[in-house]
C-alpha cells in the first residue's frame, strides 16, 4: 500500500462519522442498549459493553479526527502564506510563521498590539488608521 492510504482513508471516514446517517445509527445504538438493559438486568456486562463500544469508538476518532484537523491546518496554512505573498505591503517575513520558534510569533504579537494601539490612538484624534508601518525584524 502507498503511504497516501490513510488521508483518503480519514477524508472518506470523517465525511462518513459527520454525517447525519452516522448520528442516526450511532442514537440507534444507543437507544437499543438503552431498551436492552432491563433485559439484562442493568448488569454489570451490560454497562460493560456500550463503555467498551464509545471507548474503542473514541480511540480510533481521535487520530481521524487529527488527521483531518492537521491536514486543514496545512492547507490554510499555505492559503494564507499565498495572500500574504501576493498582497502588496504585507510583511513577507510573516510566511511559514507556523514553523518559527515560540519567541518570534510572540514578539510579532507585541508589534501587532502596539500597531493596534497606534491606530486606536490616530483614530481617536480625527486621523486614519489605514498607513502600514514597517515592522521590525523579530529575528534580530
Amino acid at each position: 500500500m502507498s503511504q497516501s492510504w490513510f488521508p483518503a482513508l480519514s477524508r472518506r471516514l470523517a465525511g462518513i462519522a459527520g454525517s447525519g446517517f452516522a448520528f442516526a445509527v450511532a442514537l440507534g445504538v444507543v437507544i437499543v442498549w438503552v431498551v436492552t438493559g432491563p433485559l439484562f438486568g442493568f448488569s454489570d456486562e451490560w454497562q460493560l459493553t456500550i463503555n467498551t463500544g464509545t471507548t474503542i469508538v473514541t480511540f480510533l476518532m481521535v487520530f481521524l479526527i487529527q488527521n483531518t484537523q492537521n491536514r486543514d491546518t496545512e492547507a490554510m496554512q499555505i492559503k494564507l502564506d499565498e495572500i500574504i505573498r501576493a498582497t502588496s505591503g504585507a510583511h513577507n517575513a510573516l510566511l511559514n510563521m507556523e514553523e518559527a520558534s515560540d519567541e518570534e510569533p510572540a514578539a510579532y504579537h507585541k508589534q501587532f498590539a502596539d500597531l493596534a494601539a497606534y491606530a486606536k490612538t490616530k483614530l481617536k484624534a480625527g486621523g486614519s488608521d489605514e498607513d502600514v508601518p514597517v515592522l521590525r525584524d523579530s529575528s534580530a
